[in-house]
């Protein structure tokens, strides 16, 4: 995993591409992504498998953000990611990734093919060992946290379908966990997320309270299993719900409760522009696949731990059930 050049992110023709793991009603590529198996729930909070066909030498650019921590794995296409100090490189490999307290961009030639799973907040530190704040906007291979890159790579095959993909890695999960036998992130952690989730403006002193902890333990307790403070989680939540929605990967009822979130346009134009480097104008004119299907796995995610949609539900953005296209036109 070395780092080169510094990336520079072209935008790409999105009519060359075919998804087959679903796409929005304009033809944006979503994931298949769904929530894990009960008893892996405890540490993962989502699984999601990303399967995009495109000529081989199609460049598709974008954008990487997330609000928890996640392991994928990225097979055939060529990817890069630009971090801080350059350029690096991903290809045919496993690697874990730290929240961000920002937007990431990158770029894949290829197909894409991504599959991995994302940890609850602290679940970093118990299932591999690896220190939330040490890795906030951070990307490292998984045998810099003792895990055998083939062993997840080498999960992949080209003839595999994408459940298929998912429950392979939930197999993988469980045997891990029972070697490591790690212990359960923080109930506090767990709780604050879903309270950025419902409403990313209340008072971080009324949460304290209402759970029965001082707002120093809060601030501890976050930014050990964020990585980041109780404001930067609820402002990044604020920023990414309002993202979703401008990118129609949310539900259209919510979308005055996201813009009375913001004191005035101001507001909104700073924190976004703060997340995003740019204002929210030029991102709906500027929107890109890449970026879109991580804000869908978001809303799924965050639609069903606030219980608003069942597991199987048709999601409000969709019209049909989620489901790769049968034929696509030309």
């Amino acid at each position: 995993m070395k780092k080169t050049r510094k990336l520079s992110v072209v935008r790409s023709d999105e009519r060359s591409i075919t998804p087959l793991t679903g796409e929005t009603m304009d033809g944006v590529p979503l994931s298949l992504n769904r929530a894990p198996a009960a008893d892996l729930a405890p540490w993962i909070s989502r699984l999601m498998v990303a399967l995009v066909e495109t000529p081989d030498d199609f460049e598709t650019a974008g954008q990487l953000c997330n609000d928890a921590a996640y392991v994928r794995t990225a097979v055939e296409g060529q990817w890069a990611v630009e971090m801080q100090g350059g350029e690096l490189p991903l290809h045919n490999e496993t690697f874990l990734c730290g929240q961000h307290s920002h937007v990431m961009p990158l770029k894949c030639t290829g197909h894409i093919k991504v599959a991995g799973f994302m940890l609850r907040p602290g679940a970093m530190r118990h299932l591999f060992g690896a220190k939330p704040e040490a890795m906030v906007d951070r990307i490292v291979g998984m045998d810099e946290v003792g895990v055998a890159d083939r062993e997840l790579t080498g999960l992949y095959r080209s003839d595999i379908g994408a459940e298929e993909w998912l429950l392979a890695i939930e197999c993988w999960l469980r045997d891990w966990i029972d070697k490591s036998a790690p212990s359960r992130p923080d109930p506090i952690s767990q709780r604050l997320e879903e309270a950025a989730f419902a409403d990313p403006n209340q008072s971080l002193a009324d949460f304290a309270e209402a759970n029965d902890i001082t707002l120093r333990t809060l601030q501890r307790s976050v930014k050990r299993d964020f990585g980041l403070t109780p404001k930067q989680v609820m402002r990044r939540a604020r920023t990414l719900d309002m993202a979703a929605r401008i990118c129609g990967v949310a539900d259209e009822a919510e979308e005055a409760d996201f813009l009375l979130r913001f004191f005035d346009d101001s507001h909104l134009i700073r924190e976004f522009t703060g997340f995003f480097g740019t204002t929210p104008t030029r991102f709906a004119a500027e929107r890109n696949s890449i970026l879109t299907l991580s804000l869908e796995i978001r809303q799924s995610r965050r639609l069903e731990t606030l219980e608003r949609i069942a597991p199987d539900a048709v999601r409000p953005w969709m019209r049909a059930p989620f489901q790769p296209p049968l034929v696509r036109s030309a």
